[in-house]
């Protein structure tokens, strides 16, 4: 079963370490099969207690995955290795449309901002045991939230909505538990999933969001969580409208007791209303950050959810960190209330970018997606070949493996930074990099 490499200890540290050893150096191969607990314990003549603790250190460290009666085997790629080392370096001349990032000339200037953090701090210095949350921030979120539909909970505020999101996975779930993920996804959710201990499920969708028949089909085979991107779905584009909200909420009622999680990144760089899910399930959570709209080294992102949810987050967020920095708090107040973002012409700036280039691929034949937000997603029949063609073409985009579990190949393109020239080029060498047109669902 494991060829020649050979297990070792006899303390769960031992054997653990042992099996990370074996994975580090290659002569444990990723998706190698492990030996039985009871087997192991025999040839090693420990107690099988101590291999099953071996066995539950590998999982919440990421190094392995239990299927049920199939039994354990190595991660076939380690939670360690981040999707993101996945992405194409653009050399001198290429343009990156890999990122993922915002056009900077559409994030507001923080001059003011932080000024006006540091003069309120001057007058009123965060100090310990002041609230965590700032009192005028958690009133505006809230009211906000209100006004989009959002259910009725307390307000947290944490550093980013993978912080919040890893924050309440954990504050429910267990290693083992699995957890249904969009597919294709945020590349970084799909990583803190296993690194949790945690298993995927994945959900296929289109542009209007995860397949109800998708979503029924994981919690009904025992998902515990769900994640889903309300508006510019990362890499898809896809957007929850009315109509699909109304057919998930209709499936969380039959699964009350799955967490659900909303993670609405694309607050204030979207002009499509939110239709939110929260409030079907006993627990849920959703999560709106300043990241996209207003600089992503702005690490905040507001937290709400059932009571109980949000007290264990906050909870252990004291025995960690903490709270966010008031000042960082106090900083995106200010922008947040000030209006020093106009949602409406950051949206329609970048609609008009991702609009455009969507419409020019389907001149060319080429199928692609881009509903909402900064991105746009081309289904290709060789990931690895256009990858490969569009750098040498000029242009750096994201392989499709960053964001995959199940669903076919493509590749995602940012289009911030894109001008109305760069449109016919860059369509032109897509079309020359993604092989034959094949309409799909992003599943």
């Amino acid at each position: 079963m494991l060829g020649e490499y050979r297990i070792s200890g006899r303390r769960a540290s031992e054997i653990a370490a042992s099996v990370e050893d074996g994975v580090g150096s290659g002569e444990l191969a990723l998706g190698q099969v492990l030996p039985p607990m009871r087997e192991l314990a025999v040839r090693l003549g420990v107690n099988p207690n101590t291999v099953a603790a071996a066995y539950r250190t590998l999982r919440e460290r990421g190094v392995i995955e239990t299927a049920g009666r199939r039994g354990s085997r190595v991660r076939t790629r380690p939670a360690s290795t981040a999707r993101g080392s996945l992405r194409v370096e653009a050399p001198p001349g290429v343009r990156d449309l890999g990122d993922g990032n915002p056009d900077p000339a559409l994030l507001p200037p923080l001059g003011e901002a932080l000024a006006s953090a540091a003069r309120e701090h001057g007058l009123r210095p965060a100090l310990y045991g002041d609230e965590a949350v700032l009192p005028e921030l958690a009133r505006f979120a809230r009211a906000e939230l209100d006004a989009d539909g959002v259910a009725a909970g307390p307000v947290a505020v944490t550093s980013g909505s993978l912080d919040a999101i890893e924050r309440v996975l954990s504050a429910h779930l267990r290693p083992g538990d699995t957890v249904a993920v969009e597919d294709p996804g945020w590349g970084a959710l799909l990583d803190l999933v296993p690194a949790l201990g945690l298993r995927t499920a994945p959900v296929a969708l289109d542009e209007d969001g995860p397949l109800p028949a998708e979503v029924e089909h994981v919690l009904a085979a025992g998902a515990r969580a769900l994640v889903v991107t309300g508006r510019a779905q990362n890499p898809t584009g896809a957007a929850v409208g009315a109509g699909r909200a109304a057919e998930l909420r209709s499936v969380l009622a039959r699964h009350p007791g799955v967490l659900l999680i909303e993670d609405d990144h694309g607050h204030a760089i979207v002009d499509t209303p939110p239709h939110p899910l929260g409030g079907v399930t006993t627990h849920w959570a959703l999560v709106r950050s300043a990241a996209k709209g207003y600089g992503p080294d702005l690490r905040l992102a507001v937290l709400t959810g059932d009571p109980l949810t949000v007290d264990r987050v906050t909870g252990r967020q004291r025995l960690g960190p903490g709270w966010v920095s008031r000042l960082l708090q106090r900083t995106v107040t200010h922008l947040w209330t000030s209006g020093a973002v106009d949602a409406a012409v950051v949206a329609r700036a970048y609609a008009e970018r991702r609009d455009a280039l969507v419409a020019a691929l389907a001149e060319r034949g080429v199928a692609a997606y881009g509903r909402t937000g900064m991105n746009v997603w081309v289904p290709v029949s060789d990931e690895t070949g256009a990858v490969t063609r569009l750098l040498r073409a000029g242009w750096a985009v994201a392989p499709g493996a960053r964001f995959r579990l199940a669903s076919p190949p493509g590749v995602r393109l940012t289009v911030s930074t894109l001008t109305a020239a760069d449109i016919g080029p860059l369509a032109d060498a897509v079309a020359d990099a993604a092989g034959p047109a094949r309409p799909v669902s992003h599943g």
